[in-house]
């Protein structure tokens, strides 16, 4: 299929003006979820072309850590990188939304979320997706989630879901640990391409499904009463997080290769982590179960059985 390239330029300007307002839009909400503190933003300019804004909020009651950063880049890929990715050439166009959020009460779950559309050769495509990772799993809260980005999907074809989410559990998983980062979500690398218009279509309802996917949540969980061997387990798992993102991450590794601002990149990492020699909770706790469940996939939106 040949690629309309002036289709290709007006979707780079929609796109851009999606996430600006998708930014905001996250922001005001999750400031209204923290109550008093407020995001710093930082604009930032690339060397090779394009820039971005970068929002982070730290220190708050209920967030301890949020990033929600927005960029537009443009330029020259070293070639070696370029390989790497679908498209052909050097030339490459890269914009979009990341955010990681995470909240100081562990009974909170840390969230993700991505969206963006690369233009690079003969290939444009959309990716992106959401994903909960919880320190004390509660059911309900993993079944609203799914349920609300599955219904963002099936909007647009009832075989997104299933395939996005079983996408998900392969992509976020740990594979030296052999547990999954979280309880999923969504992951999606390409759409296909047959029609670009439809599909941005799709990226922005599941945009705009973040906040109700995750406010509900934040919102039951952010005054549950919490000990310090909890929050202790809270920075242990973290642990599992930054591995992942500095092992694992394509989003990680893009953003230093195309040399984005260091600090947007990896204000993905928690304020405060350990890790401790082999270390295991006592069998029979919340803790345990809830590696239980992070080794074997669960069909939330069905209600959390396995399969």
């Amino acid at each position: 299929m040949t690629l309309d390239v002036e289709k290709v330029e007006r979707l780079k300007g929609r796109m851009s003006e999606f996430i600006q307002q998708l930014q905001n839009e996250i922001c005001a909400g999750l400031e209204t979820l923290e109550g008093t503190a407020r995001f710093r933003e930082d604009a930032w300019e690339r060397a090779g072309g394009g820039g971005g804004r970068s929002r982070v909020l730290e220190g708050g009651t209920v967030l301890e850590k949020a990033g929600v950063n927005i960029s537009v880049v443009h330029g020259q890929l070293e070639e070696a990188f370029a390989n790497r990715l679908q498209g052909e050439g050097r030339h490459f166009w890269a914009g979009g939304l990341s955010l990681v959020l995470h909240p100081r009460n562990p009974h909170v779950p840390t969230v993700h979320a991505n969206f963006r559309f690369i233009h690079q050769g003969p290939k444009a495509w959309f990716g992106g997706g959401a994903d909960l990772t919880p320190y004390y799993l509660y059911d309900e809260d993993a079944v609203h989630f799914h349920r609300t980005l599955k219904a963002a999907c099936d909007k647009h074809d009832p075989a997104y879901y299933p395939q996005f989410k079983s996408t998900c559990d392969k992509y976020f998983y740990l594979r030296h640990r052999e547990e999954c980062r979280g309880i999923g979500g969504l992951f999606f690398e390409d759409l296909g391409g047959q029609d670009l218009e439809r599909e941005l279509a799709f990226v922005m309802d599941a945009g705009r499904a973040f906040l109700p996917a995750y406010l509900p949540i934040a919102e039951r969980r952010k005054n549950t009463p919490y000990t310090e061997p909890q929050r202790f387990w809270q920075e242990v798992r973290r642990g599992r997080y930054v591995e992942f993102n500095l092992v694992y991450d394509r989003g990680t590794v893009f953003g230093l290769e195309t040399k984005g601002r260091t600090e947007s990149i990896l204000m993905s990492l928690p304020p405060q982590v350990r890790w401790l020699y082999d270390h295991h909770p006592v069998p029979g706790t919340e803790e345990a179960r809830l590696l239980d469940v992070l080794r074997t996939p669960r069909d939330w939106a069905a209600g959390g059985q396995e399969g």
